[in-house]
């Protein structure tokens, strides 16, 4: 069966799964999965594949249920902590660690899966949280974060595209010059999330950590701030995209880029499926390098991964609906069809990349690949690390609207930390 809901209806549904499939049927184990992704081509093959693994498995049903991102991210985060929620989940939250189902005694060829998975699989374990060999799921993508550009607007304003060696400010203003010729209506953006906000962060050499515990703004970080404002101020990143979302909320602009409206977009290789498809041939469009800084030209990394949770209470039918999606065969559909970099070890995958759009850009993600600092890698696994990106997503927010001045936004930010990092000792 499926499930096509968002917010906190899906995640309501996936917890109270069990006891209405209990009732409805006895003999069968039903299993509930949680999925969210900006493709939907790919969530319907996700459903597709749900109900593959029915028809090989009898005995087991996929409650398959759809909500946004940022439903997942805030909420999973709670049900899992109160005992509740899916079976299986597609995550970024890397601090979910301690909820995982080690799966490895429940599946057919565990070895056979973990060789296919390589060291992706270490990703998932937290040293003294999940054992060392465990099977927690798998990685399901492997993002970075780079800018697309309309390539069509950059021409109809002669403007030459920027440089790999070319640092934010040339970017934006670039994008400026491009929206003040042509008419469009926005120079530069990002998705509102800090995730986005923190490549170029590294770029002008910020480092969220300092002596073991988070440490933000730093000066570099407040450069960083300082130039975003200004841009708000002159109109090149316009603060309707940060100001019209309240709170931490997660806001994608990926329709903006597609409808002609944006120069400039800052997101990340998971948008290149979705833009062969949804742009077509109105326009040309391509990725270029990583923004550079005083410490370097860094695209952000992060991932997802579709994981099993301890509580569970059919622990052998998630681990053999895991060994499925995670096999050989889907892994190389799933790469191949949706354009996604997989954990899996997938001999020479043939993206099916209908536009010479599409293949430009997905040639710049995979060469970025060299370009993230360990310091990124490092962060995205600390505990802690999401509420930082959300601290981050709100106060830009006030201070893009008008709420907080410059000083006052640092000084929030700071404080914000510091109640992060007490919460976090506290929590030894």
């Amino acid at each position: 069966m499926k499930t096509y809901l968002s917010g906190a209806v899906a995640l309501a549904l996936a917890t109270v799964s069990f006891a209405w499939a209990g009732a409805a049927m006895a003999e069968t184990k039903t299993i509930t999965f949680l999925f969210t992704d900006d493709d939907q081509a790919y969530v319907e093959r996700m459903e597709a594949l749900s109900k593959e693994f029915e028809a090989a498995h009898p005995d087991v049903k996929v409650n398959f249920v759809s909500s946004g991102y940022d439903a997942v991210a805030k909420q999973l985060p709670v049900q899992l902590a109160v005992g509740e929620g899916p079976d299986i989940a597609k995550i970024t939250d890397w601090q979910l660690a301690p909820y995982y189902l080690d799966m490895r005694p429940y599946m057919k060829d565990p070895d056979g899966f973990a060789k296919l998975h390589g060291d992706s699989l270490n990703t998932l374990r937290f040293p003294g949280v999940n054992d060392p060999q465990s099977i927690n799921g798998y990685i399901a993508s492997q993002t970075f974060n780079l800018p697309f550009v309309n390539k069509t607007l950059f021409e109809q304003a002669g403007e030459p595209l920027p440089k790999p060696t070319a640092t934010l400010k040339d970017i934006v203003e670039a994008s400026a010059r491009v929206a003040k010729a042509t008419g469009a209506q926005i120079p530069f953006t990002m998705d509102r999330s800090g995730h986005r906000f923190s490549g170029a962060a590294f770029s002008y050499g910020s480092n969220y950590v300092k002596d073991g515990k988070f440490f933000f703004p730093d000066d570099a970080a407040k450069r960083y701030v300082t130039d975003l404002y200004g841009w708000t101020k002159d109109g090149s990143f316009p603060k309707e995209m940060w100001g019209a979302a309240g709170g931490t909320q997660y806001k994608n602009m990926g329709d903006e880029f597609v409808n002609g409206n944006v120069v400039t977009y800052l997101a990340g290789n998971w948008m290149v499926n979705p833009f062969q498809k949804k742009i077509g041939d109105a326009f040309d469009w391509t990725a270029i390098s990583a923004p550079c800084g005083d410490a370097g030209c860094y695209a952000m990394p992060g991932g997802t991964a579709i994981v099993g949770f301890k509580r569970t209470k059919s622990p052998e039918a998630v681990a053999a609906f895991i060994e499925f999606l995670g096999s050989e065969k889907v892994q190389r559909e799933i790469a191949e069809n949706y354009v996604v970099l997989t954990g899996a070890d997938i001999k020479d995958p043939q993206y099916k990349l209908e536009s010479k759009n599409a293949k430009e850009a997905m040639a710049v993600f995979l060469a970025s690949r060299n370009s993230v600092p360990q310091a990124a890698r490092d962060l995205e696994r600390l505990k802690g690390s999401s509420a930082i990106y959300q601290l981050i997503v709100q106060r830009m927010s006030q201070l893009i609207v008008g709420e907080l001045s410059l000083d006052e936004t640092f000084k929030a930010m700071s404080a914000d930390v510091d109640k992060v990092n007490v919460a976090l000792a506290a929590n030894k």
